[in-house]
């Protein structure tokens, strides 16, 4: 037992140290964009008929963090403020699959091919998702309810110190208290994979082919599972033998769907849209699970986790240590304020 529990402190301490420069680069980034790309910007884009639309709509919501929970009011928002249905469906589609923090967690987990192929899968995603909905749910929209920017240009040092200010405290301290719980929980079960499951049991149990795919999907399907927090889940499950296609089937299924945001979808924008919705996701998780099994197959494809690159351990560990840190902050900040 106290091999067992050391081998998982180990493991989640490796795992940590791998993702930790990339994660909080990633929180950084994420917190820039959020002062740089503001909600109205994003509205004013989405309305229209097209292929524009749904293509920025996908575009737009690549990078930003947020979940498949916490992109439901925002996507609500910009269905009411005059994004069309297929707009709105493209950046549901394509948002909380990847991040900003997501892509370079995946680059230091997954390696580059992983983390350049994953926000290509969220983009053709959305505007699947987006152009079947405005193919078989047209209906008669109001095409003119995009809002009038506010002008909002004041300048000065003052307000570029608060920007900034404004920026790093949701890298550091909003987004880390929304993902950070999840996060942890993610980082335990990539440990306890690494250290219970045998190496190449998935391949063994599950086989190569697409059959381990469509058991990563109907997993992925109904559970919520946080795009960055998952990605460590996905490393520990190919080095325990699944093959890259059916982790990303995964990584695209888990953060894109889950029941709550089914329903929602259902209620508020009909039921011919959350099919659909459903069925995009499936199917490109499935095409893209093949997609990238074969284009693995003809290169080095190495998992991160094991045994490290890049970057030297002390900067390793230092960063592990200051995201421990942020993530600590941020958990228990967010337990006060629910006291």
């Amino acid at each position: 037992m106290a091999d067992f529990v050391k081998a998982i402190i180990i493991d989640f301490w490796r795992t940590i140290a791998e993702m930790s420069p990339y994660l909080l680069f990633g929180f950084f980034v994420a917190g820039i964009l959020s002062v740089l790309v503001s909600q109205r910007l994003v509205q004013r884009h989405l309305g229209g008929r097209g292929i524009w639309p749904l293509l920025k709509a996908s575009l737009f919501g690549i990078p930003l963090p947020l979940c498949s929970c916490g992109v439901i009011p925002v996507s609500m928002s910009l269905r009411k403020h005059g994004a069309t249905k297929g707009s709105t469906i493209s950046f549901l589609l394509s948002t909380p699959q990847t991040g900003m923090d997501s892509i370079f967690v995946t680059l230091s987990l997954l390696g580059p091919l992983f983390a350049i192929f994953r926000p290509l899968a969220a983009l053709v995603t959305g505007l699947v998702g987006g152009g079947l909905v405005d193919v078989f749910g047209r209906n008669r929209e109001d095409e003119n309810g995009t809002p009038q920017e506010s002008s909002d240009e004041s300048s000065g040092s003052e307000k570029k110190t608060s920007r900034v200010a404004k920026g790093l405290k949701y890298g550091f301290v909003t987004l880390p208290r929304d993902i950070g719980k999840a996060l942890m929980v993610g980082l335990v079960i990539a440990a306890v994979i690494s250290a219970l499951v045998p190496e190449d049991y998935f391949a063994e149990k599950l086989g190569t082919g697409i059959f381990a795919m469509v058991v990563m999907m109907f997993l992925g399907i109904p559970i919520y599972v946080c795009a960055t927090a998952s990605v460590p889940v996905a490393a520990a499950l190919i080095l325990a033998g699944l093959t890259p296609g059916a982790a990303l089937v995964f990584l695209m299924t888990g953060p894109a769907t889950n029941a709550a945001s089914f329903v929602t979808i259902w209620k508020v924008l009909g039921k011919m849209t959350a099919i659909t919705y459903l069925a995009t996701v499936a199917g490109c998780a499935i095409l893209g699970g093949i997609l990238l099994d074969y284009i693995a197959a003809g290169v080095d494809f190495e998992i991160a986790a094991r045994p490290g690159w890049m970057l030297p351990p002390v900067v390793k560990y230092v960063s592990a240590v200051a995201l421990l840190a942020v993530l600590a902050f941020a958990i228990l900040s967010k337990r006060k304020q629910t006291d």
